[in-house]
């Protein structure tokens, strides 16, 4: 059976990152200037390794530099969004929640294995083993996970230190929680209790992987990765592709511990418009593994929505199957993540417009299904691939547009994570507020 972790903590990117999607006017230029902080401290700096085969579907063309930005077809693929992200210091929240503790559910939806406790639990976790296994089954679905006390809302954490991020993504290995984003090569962070961040080398080293040169040879950053941990071994995913073109591939890389040794690089898994006329884009990639063990790869950005390929056990791409799940027919819609919980799935999207700094329109949306690969649909019962979306988290107060999320289950909590830009300055910031699901099944987040 597969065992999977996956983007918990997750969240984005730290440096002159690129950011996620977003809606743009054609022909429209909208930059933000940034800078990138990264210290070392934390995961070892990581390498690329062997390059994989080329996919059917191979091919992208890359970033320049600054992230990602993916410009909805209707116009016409013209307004080139370069967004370089400052790298924003300072408090993220307003409330300090209870201790997080030491051990979590990285983002794992429905893996195999036992689960770990966190501070005060009954188990810790095996050496090099996330803290996310859980047993499958209906029996240990998480019910009581994320519970809404009716007289206590969800907070948002107190956030300090390395706090510029876009488009996360986490995992948790020996009580570290371990987070990469969009950027060069894919740079992180680390924490050990979800509130003090401090920056990591990028996950990939110094340099892109030799595919991304030959595939894509105007790509510098990297966007949107996804960790995840299953067949024995973590799992990063991350995305190649250039503004306003859904010519790109998703990037595959493996490692036997976050503690030590480095990621391998294993090659694109998934790519659009490489050889072929897709009307998709393979970017924001998210794994989730079914009640069954049967790992899943959901992606997507603007075009014709967020797709689903199935996934091997070394976490390769399985047959040739593209299943759709949400669509805005053409308009904004990205970065999928998936977890299960209490006999459903819930995806978790995001709308409107990222990456324009305190103008941003970025939210977050949901929709839950019983079957991995859908129907989902919103709590009003309208259907995702028919434009549907219950509203989670938008921007006000000191924060504009918050998105690209991630969902981080921690003993008998969740938290939603994100970023989101400061009112202020324009700066893309790590933000991660609790979150809870009400007595009809439907999550409620704090935030912004």
């Amino acid at each position: 059976m597969l065992e999977i972790t996956r983007r918990p903590i997750l969240i984005c990117s730290l440096a002159l990152a690129a950011c996620s999607g977003g809606s743009q006017p054609a022909g429209g230029d909208s930059q933000i200037a940034g800078g990138q902080a990264q210290t070392s401290n934390a995961p070892a700096a990581v390498t690329s390794g062997s390059t994989g085969p080329t996919p059917s579907a191979a091919g992208a063309r890359a970033s320049g530099t600054a992230g990602k930005a993916s410009v909805m077809p209707s116009s016409g693929g013209a307004g080139k969004t370069a967004v370089a992200m400052a790298t924003a210091a300072g408090s993220g929240g307003t409330a300090s929640p209870s201790t997080p503790g030491t051990a979590a559910t990285a983002g794992v939806t429905g893996a195999a294995g036992q689960p770990a406790a966190g501070s005060g639990g009954t188990t810790t976790p095996d050496a090099g083993v996330p803290d996310a296994a859980m047993p499958m089954g209906d029996d240990m679905d998480r019910c009581d996970v994320g519970v809404l006390d009716p007289n206590a809302a969800p907070r948002a954490l107190e956030l300090r230190g390395d706090l510029g991020t876009h488009d996360p993504a986490v995992i948790v290995q020996d009580d570290v929680f371990y987070e990469h984003q969009t950027g060069p090569r894919v740079p992180g962070k680390t924490s050990r209790d979800l509130m003090s961040w401090e920056g990591a080398p990028s996950a990939l080293g110094g340099r892109n992987p030799d595919w991304v040169a030959r595939e894509v040879p105007e790509a510098r950053d990297l966007w949107a990765p996804d960790l995840s941990f299953f067949g024995g071994k973590y799992h990063l995913y991350y995305s190649a592709s250039s503004f306003g073109s859904n010519s790109s591939c998703i990037g595959h890389a493996t490692r036997d511990s976050m503690r030590e040794g480095a990621w391998a690089d294993q090659g694109p898994v998934v790519c659009s418009n490489h050889g072929s006329r897709d009307d998709w884009n393979a970017i924001d990639p998210n794994a989730i593994m079914d009640r069954d063990g049967k790992a899943y790869l959901f992606f997507g950005s603007f075009w014709d929505g967020i797709k689903v390929i199935e996934l091997n056990s070394d976490g390769s791409r399985a047959g040739t199957a593209l299943h759709a799940v949400a669509s805005r027919q053409g308009g904004a819609i990205e970065a999928p993540f998936v977890v299960r919980r209490c006999g459903y799935y819930y995806l978790f999207v995001s709308f409107d417009k990222c990456c324009n700094g305190a103008m941003s329109t970025y939210n977050i949306r949901v929709g839950r299904s019983d079957k991995v690969l859908g129907p989902y649909k919103d709590k009003s019962g309208k259907a995702l691939l028919e434009g549907g979306g219950t509203e989670l988290v938008k921007g006000g107060g000191s924060w504009r547009g918050p998105g690209h999320n991630a969902i981080l289950f921690h003993g008998k909590k969740a938290y939603n994570i994100y970023h989101a830009y400061r009112s202020d300055n324009g700066n893309s910031t790590l933000r991660v507020s609790e979150l809870a699901w009400d007595a009809d099944g439907w999550p409620v987040s704090a935030g912004p």
